[in-house]
């Protein structure tokens, strides 16, 4: 089997990458950059833009049985909601879609793995911390509370209207807040797990670490290969989605920075400041994904951050080291 993931370069696309080689396929990836931590198991990696249409044309070709789609402009809460980047989120990522789907009907794709997000889900549905909603039913009326998850609910619509007029299978995943190691965690980029393990990794006992917001929103928080394990479900389903891959372990930020406090086993205080925060509450509903492709979560939150903190705190070792 020949496979093509788009955004090899990044954080999940990466992952995805290392799990299907270990799984027989041959596997393509493109990115605008090789992966930032680890050397790429791809069998071949191209460098390009997937916004241009000719290099789609050039690369996306009829030789593979399966195409994943990760590329996407985004980052954490402090890329995607000061509203500095909105137009750059929406253009690029929409331009990477268009592409993608247009050639994929054209030359007979067999299967296209399309990754969405949670941040799709209406605002008014999670503005409660303890009992947001979150079901794949309750994405409409629609009113994402960013551009980033405007542009992932278009594309959406985008791929299923392809599969409806032109029987391209496509897969489409939801996924909620996906950390582990090898993601990146100190360029402006990074989420939520990251940020706050890598505060915590640089900060010494008796220190303060700051979290934007009340530190009372909630989110739920799914470990990487989880993820990677929804991706191959649903594409060895015969069911289209969309479908929510994340966890129900619903936890504070504050929480959240209390456990990874307690597994670097140091003395150190929480500071709330002002600071984009998205929704106050947000966190998978499983049902579904369970009822169609018999998915769950196998790590639990304290297991995948104490992997992904140990992780964090030895790049911060050698940084320290290095100077």
């Amino acid at each position: 089997m020949k496979a093509l993931v788009l955004g090899a370069g990044g954080f999940i696309g990466n992952h995805l990458v290392t799990r299907l080689k270990s799984e027989g396929y041959y596997v393509s990836g493109i990115d605008l950059n090789y992966p930032e931590f680890n050397k790429s198991a791809c069998d071949n990696f191209i460098i390009g833009d997937l916004r241009n249409e000719l290099f789609c044309r050039e690369h996306i070709t009829s030789d593979y049985q399966e195409i994943y789609q990760l590329a996407a402009d985004m980052g954490g809460a402090g890329y995607l909601f000061s509203g500095d980047n909105d137009f750059n989120v929406m253009h690029n990522s929409a331009a990477i879609n268009l592409n993608v789907t247009n050639i994929a009907v054209e030359r007979k794709i067999p299967k296209i793995f399309y990754s969405s997000s949670a941040c799709i889900y209406p605002k008014y549905n999670q503005l409660d911390p303890d009992n947001p909603r979150c079901n794949e039913d309750s994405a409409y009326p629609a009113d994402p509370d960013s551009e980033y998850g405007w542009e992932k609910l278009f594309s959406e619509r985008l791929y299923l209207s392809a599969y409806r007029n032109y029987n391209l299978q496509v897969r489409i995943a939801r996924f909620h807040n996906v950390y582990g190691p090898f993601g990146t965690y100190n360029n402006g980029k990074e989420k939520a797990p990251a940020a706050l393990c890598r505060k915590v990794a640089e900060a010494n006992s008796g220190k303060t670490i700051e979290i934007w917001g009340t530190g009372k929103q909630t989110r739920s928080f799914l470990y990487v290969d989880d993820c990677i394990d929804g991706i191959r479900k649903l594409m060895n389903s015969d069911f289209t989605g969309p479908v929510n891959i994340g966890s129900e372990e619903k936890i504070s930020l504050n929480e959240f920075a209390e456990m990874i406090i307690r597994i670097s086993g140091k003395s150190i205080s929480i500071k709330n400041v002002e600071g984009p925060v998205g929704v106050n509450g947000r966190t998978s509903h499983n049902d579904l994904v369970q009822q169609t492709i018999n998915w769950q979560p196998k790590l639990s939150l304290l297991q995948g951050i104490t992997k992904t903190y140990n992780w964090i705190n030895e790049q911060i070792v050698v940084e320290k080291l290095s100077l």
